[in-house]
């Protein structure tokens, strides 16, 4: 059982910065467990990472959460105040037969991964540059 801890992560920038999500909230009775990262400190810039599991019908159900808001600062009659403009929400679930193996578990985790790779044009272009599949 891993403890809840630190989860640190890679973004894709040209310098790749590693950003560590600290603990924030875990729930025992749902299990719902969440880390975060501010760049500034801020409550409203967090970035946050919730992890959810339970079990149904012999599977497991691991949902993985991200959450990446975009603040800016805005000024109404003299007054800066920051505030959310837009946030990306990247939503994961993953179905587990107790039955499956922890090599076809790696194998599968593996390929969904390797999907995200910057190389790999049907899935990269679709998410990031939001272009239509022909």
């Amino acid at each position: 059982m891993p403890a809840f801890q630190n989860l640190i992560l890679t973004d894709r920038a040209a310098t790749p910065v590693a950003k560590t999500f600290a603990p924030i909230e875990r729930n025992t009775q749902t299990g719902v467990v969440t880390v975060a990262h501010s760049d500034d400190g801020s409550v409203l810039a967090r970035k946050k990472l919730t992890l959810s599991t339970r079990k149904v019908n012999g599977k497991r159900k691991v949902r993985m959460l991200l959450q990446v808001p975009v603040v800016q600062t805005e000024t109404i009659n003299g007054i800066a105040s920051p505030r959310v403009v837009r946030e990306i929400y990247i939503d994961a679930t993953f179905t587990i037969p107790d039955t499956s193996s922890d090599q076809e578990k790696k194998d599968a985790i593996g390929m969904f991964q390797s999907a995200f790779d910057s190389s790999k044009v049907l899935v990269n272009d679709t998410i990031i540059k939001g272009e239509t599949i022909w």
